[in-house]
């Protein structure tokens, strides 16, 4: 009987020892990292791929027609408006030229004759020395040769035009590109076929394309509270992934929709005072398209998301308790989830310890803002 009652009393006093424990355990504060973020206004920016454009392009083509004598430039060089690119034999519009010459002297003589013998006959029909019928036959003598003057005047002057026009040259500085012909080829006036081209890009074009869905995402969110238009500069990712050294402006946008690939364009301009960038170059462009001036950037390693798959985050109460909280994510910038409503200033945010943690737990929280508030 004895024996009986020295075991009743071991098992009561491990039965107690383990629920002892067990509250222990249940009570005990679980250690969490937390960060405390302030309000703050932030850039959203988007991402768009574009194409390198020459801000000016002439394609070369000959306005008279005949056999190129002599190619003036170096291809891949720099040429300045007003340089010879090409010369075209002239011997044929010289002789035109000359024909021309020619007949205008011609013509300028038999008009100073009939001038002198009209103010002849002015005096004389004043007189009535002559007959009207003979004075009227001067004067539209006069008058034809006068006319004709005009025309051989203006037929010398197209053949001066076209004599100059062998000589083709730059109608604007830039960088010319490879000849399409060499000396001895025949070419034809305003043939389809360019004989070189040249580019300006000393400052330079990038069309962008945005998708019609993005523009309506932009314009609903511009129209929302805290958001404001962002600033028109525009910065440029290259095909390496760096950053091009100067940064760009936003020209304009294209009022239509194009509609086999329903995007719009958007034409960025830069300085290329080094030609790094090429007509032709595939880039990606970074524009500022808003700024919310009321926002939170929640690392998202502290975003969970509950049973309906809203986005929530976990905060400690006054009393070390935690609860949940639904907020509005705008998207995410880097780690960082860009947060536009449903956290405030004064909330301790666990980030760390999360697993550890159920809806009845205490927590101690220790303060790792400066841990996660450059990340």
């Amino acid at each position: 009987m004895k024996s009986f009652g020295l075991l009743f009393f071991i098992i009561a006093i491990m039965f107690s020892g383990c629920e002892k424990s067990s509250v222990a355990a249940v009570t005990k504060p679980v250690e969490v990292g937390i960060i405390q973020l302030k309000e703050q206004s932030i850039a959203l920016e988007q991402e768009l791929s574009g194409r390198v454009k020459a801000s000016v392009t002439a394609e070369i083509r000959p306005e008279v027609s005949g056999i190129i004598k002599r190619v003036v430039f170096k291809e891949g060089q720099k040429v300045k408006k007003g340089d010879i690119l090409y010369e075209i034999n002239p011997d044929v519009y010289k002789s035109t030229y000359d024909g021309a010459s020619a007949s205008l002297q011609s013509a300028k003589a038999n008009l100073e004759a009939l001038k002198i013998k009209k103010a002849r006959y002015d005096e004389l029909i004043s007189f009535d020395a002559i007959s009207k019928q003979d004075h009227d036959d001067i004067t539209a003598a006069y008058l034809q040769a006068k006319a004709l003057v005009g025309e051989k005047e203006a037929a010398l002057k197209k053949a001066e035009i076209d004599l100059q026009k062998t000589k083709i040259s730059a109608p604007i500085s830039g960088i010319i590109g490879i000849s399409s012909v060499t000396e001895g080829a025949l070419v034809t006036a305003l043939q389809s076929g360019s004989l070189t081209t040249i580019r300006s890009i000393n400052t330079v074009h990038v069309d962008l394309s945005q998708s019609s869905n993005q523009l309506l995402a932009l314009r609903k969110l511009l129209s929302e509270q805290h958001i404001r238009k962002g600033s028109m500069e525009v910065k440029l990712k290259l095909l390496d992934d760096s950053f091009y050294e100067h940064k760009g402006v936003l020209k304009l946008q294209e009022i239509a929709v194009d509609e086999g690939t329903s995007t719009v364009t958007l034409r960025a301009e830069f300085p290329n005072p080094d030609n790094i960038l090429l007509p032709g170059m595939y880039v990606r462009a970074v524009i500022e398209e808003a700024v919310t001036t009321k926002a939170f950037l929640v690392p998202q390693r502290a975003v969970l998301r509950d049973s309906r798959a809203n986005p929530i985050i976990t905060v400690v109460t006054e009393d070390n308790s935690t609860i949940t909280k639904i907020i509005e994510t705008k998207k995410a910038l880097g780690n960082k989830w860009l947060v536009t409503d449903g956290v405030k200033s004064t909330d301790k945010i666990i980030v760390e310890g999360l697993n550890k943690i159920n809806s009845r737990s205490k927590v101690t929280s220790v303060d790792v803002t400066d841990k996660y508030i450059g990340e």
